[in-house]
Order: C-alpha cells, then sequence, then structure tokens
C-alpha cells in the first residue's frame, strides 16, 4: 500500500522527536519520508488524515517464551527453579504433556493478544528443537506480525557435575543445532549455568560459521536470581556473565537482573545488548534489573515480558512498571521518553531489524493512538502519556509493513 498520513502527530526519528502535526509517506511498506507540516508534493498515493491521531513505532517485545501460554499462573506460589528450569521445572512437564494442537492454538491466541496491544515484532526463545520451531511457525501463521525465532536444541549439561569434565555437545545434538538455525533466525540458549565452557564455545563456533553465509542472532539468559548467580560463583569461580563473554560473546543477554555492576559495565563495553523483563522479574520473586544503572554505564536496554506462563505480554504495562519502579530505586528515574525507546528503537537495534522508529527507509510498522482517549486525554506530555496512562484500549489501529492490520485477524484462530 502506497500512503501519505497527513495532519497526524507522531514520535519521529531514533531520538522519538514528538511532531504535532505532520506527516508520513509509505511506498511499499516501506517509510519514504517524514516531515512537519503539510506534505507538499504531488502524489498519486492515497491519503489517510491523522488529525487526532498519534502515530508511534510499534512495539518490539525483544523476549518472549509463547510456548507456555496454556500454562497461565500454574503453579504461581513455586519457587523459581521448580516453576521454569529447562529440565525439572512445571513449565517443561506442561509442554511435554500437552496436545500440541492445544499449545499452538494458545500460542496463536498469545501473538493475536499482543497485536492487539501495538507489538508488531517478537524474538521468541524457542523449546523443544525442531518440534518447537514447527510449532511457533504454525501458530503464527496467517499473522502480519514479525516473529524472530530463536531455536534450541533439547539438550542440557549442569555444571554441578559437568563442569570440571568439561563435555563438548555430543555430534547428534551439533547436527540439530544446523537443523535449527536452517529453520529459524539463531539460537536463545538458556544459560551459563545449563552449559560447560567448551559447549558455550561451540555454541559461538557454529554460529559464527553460519553466519559467513547468513547473520544469526545468539541470545542467553543471564543472573536471573541470586540463586544461579551464586551457583555459578560457586561451582566455576566466575559469575555468569563472565563465562557467557569469555566463551560465547552473545548478540544479547536477558535478565541481568542480580548482575553486579561489574558486570553489567562489562556488557556494555563489549557493546552485548541487554532485554529487561521486569514484571516477569517481579511475578518470580528474583528481583528488580538495575535499569537506570545499565543505561548510565552505556548499555544498549530493550524489554521482553518472557514467559507467558507467568507474565502477560503486554508492553503497556512494562512501560508503566518501569516507569514507576525507577522513580523509588536507587538510581533514579528514567525519563519516559528513555523507557520508550527500549520498547522501540533499542529492540530493533538490538535484533538488527528494520523496525522500531519512524524514519525514511524504515518499515511502516506503528501504533496509532487516539488522541481524544478518555485515559490520555489531555496529553501534556506525549511520552509521558503514552508511558503511564495509554493502553490497549488507546489504540486505533496497528500497522505492520504498510499494511493496517485487519480486525478478522485479530480474531483469526
Amino acid at each position: 500500500m502506497d500512503l501519505i498520513l497527513e495532519n497526524i502527530s507522531l514520535f519521529a526519528g531514533e531520538n522519538l522527536d514528538y511532531i504535532d502535526n505532520g506527516y508520513i509517506v509509505i511506498k511499499n511498506g516501506i517509510i519514504e519520508e517524514v516531515g512537519t507540516g503539510k506534505y507538499k508534493s504531488k502524489s498519486n498515493k492515497s491519503t489517510f488524515e491523522g488529525r487526532g491521531i498519534l502515530a508511534i513505532p510499534g512495539f518490539i517485545n525483544a523476549h518472549t517464551h509463547i510456548g507456555d501460554s496454556i500454562g497461565k499462573d500454574i503453579g504461581v506460589d513455586s519457587a523459581f527453579e521448580s516453576r521454569i528450569h529447562p529440565v525439572h521445572g512445571i513449565k517443561n512437564k506442561i509442554l511435554k504433556r500437552s496436545e500440541r494442537r492445544h499449545l499452538v492454538n494458545f500460542m496463536r491466541s498469545s501473538i493475536i493478544s499482543m497485536m492487539k496491544k501495538g507489538v508488531v515484532v517478537i524474538a521468541d526463545f524457542r523449546e523443544g528443537g525442531m518440534y518447537g520451531i514447527e510449532q511457533i511457525t504454525e501458530a503464527t501463521s496467517g499473522l502480519s506480525i514479525k516473529s524472530i525465532i530463536l531455536g534450541r536444541p533439547e539438550y542440557y549439561f549442569d555444571i554441578s557435575s559437568d563442569f570440571d569434565k568439561n563435555p563438548k555437545i555430543p555430534q547428534h545434538v551439533v547436527e540439530s543445532i544446523h537443523n535449527i538455525l536452517d529453520n529459524s533466525d539463531g539460537l536463545g540458549i538458556s544459560g551459563a549455568n545449563e552449559n560447560t565452557d567448551n559447549s558455550l564455545n561451540e555454541y559461538r563456533g557454529i554460529i559464527q560459521e553460519r553466519s559467513l553465509k547468513k547473520k544469526y542472532l545468539l541470545g542467553i539468559h543471564s543472573s536471573e536470581s541470586v540463586e544461579t548467580e551464586k551457583k555459578s560463583i560457586n561451582v566455576t569461580g566466575k559469575s555468569e556473565v563472565q563465562r557467557i563473554i569469555a566463551r560465547l560473546l552473545p548478540n544479547f543477554i536477558v535478565h541481568l537482573t542480580n548482575a553486579s555492576d561489574d558486570d553489567i559495565k562489562l556488557v556494555s563495553k563489549k557493546k552485548i545488548g541487554v532485554v529487561i523483563c521486569p514484571r516477569a522479574n517481579a511475578t518470580l520473586g528474583v528481583g528488580t534489573p538495575k535499569i537506570s544503572k545499565m543505561l548510565k554505564f552505556g548499555c544498549l536496554v530493550a524489554i521482553g515480558t518472557d514467559n507467558v506462563m507467568i507474565n502477560s505480554p503486554d508492553i503497556f504495562r512494562e512501560l508503566d512498571y518501569i516507569w514507576k519502579i525507577t522513580r523509588t530505586l536507587e538510581g533514579g528515574s528514567i525519563p519516559a521518553r528513555e523507557i520508550l525507546k527500549m520498547a522501540t528503537v533499542n529492540g530493533g537495534k538490538i535484533l538488527g531489524i528494520n523496525s522500531g522508529s519512524l524514519m525514511a527507509g524504515m518499515s511502516a510498522d506503528m501504533i496509532f493512538i487516539d488522541k481524544t482517549n478518555l485515559d490520555i486525554s489531555p496529553m501534556h506530555d506525549p511520552h509521558v502519556s503514552i508511558v503511564h496512562r495509554a493502553s490497549a484500549n488507546s489504540i486505533l489501529n496497528v500497522m505492520i509493513k504498510g499494511k493496517f492490520v485487519d480486525e478478522d485477524e485479530f480474531s483469526c484462530m
């Protein structure tokens, strides 16, 4: 669709600068031009009247686990490890005992829910090897949302028993990793404690070799709980971050909730992206990430909602939560504009995708906010209004790759 959005308010560019009255020109799903005032050039493109509407970049949910959508709030009072451990946790048992069609249906429900709330891109850590990849491929079929699939073989080490022996990844698992990469966008590894030094090295080597022909992403969880951090230090003599950076060097690390200041500085120095999931951390009772310090130390920070089993995949709620908790924690409050960047611009940069900002050359992925919505009107500070007050109820429509998302798609089950 070639389109001109006229008389529209918008957050422009990577700095999300507010334009009260401007225009956006879209051609072949790509933003061709963004400007202030009237669009003066002659064009055969269709025009859309944007008066009373604020266009913002579509949300990028940079870390999800939608496979456990069927298990919402099961074991809600259980301990951290017993809920989400990849081998013996409640989550793993649910995934193995549930029928495929039920898993896929609830995954699809979660995706549609996110789209209704303005999410245009998800980056999903896909457990279950090829079986898990097939599930998310089926769940997203026919939907316009962009999905970045980060697969994982169903094979884990335990550093408590394997660290000193330092075994490598078995050959049959290496072959499954290559098969996963043939059908995904990269690898989403569980964590350092489920890997030996040799296996972390091997993951890195496989990605580097494969990336000579196609770019692959490499992500990993780290320092989510005090217990996992203590285990790493007690067994290996190093923190999770230290092992990950020495052996893996991923594109991004998820959580860092209980990482030390020195580890956060190390992540920043190595220019590794950080994806935080504060509400999921709070639900699990593992702490609050040092978001203000991460920004102070120069980290590029994005937002994820993590497991659907433990947390609703709602970026609006994530923004509001971060806005409030950082105003009371050590390190101080974070400007609303910077928080909004975490859900848009920064996520696009970390994932290396052409989405996350409204500027020439970017994919036309955006949310249209009703400025007259009762919850946010009058908008004295547009950035604060979106971060602090907006919700799915404020959305008029969502656009992905230059096309308005059809209401029929939201009900497509």
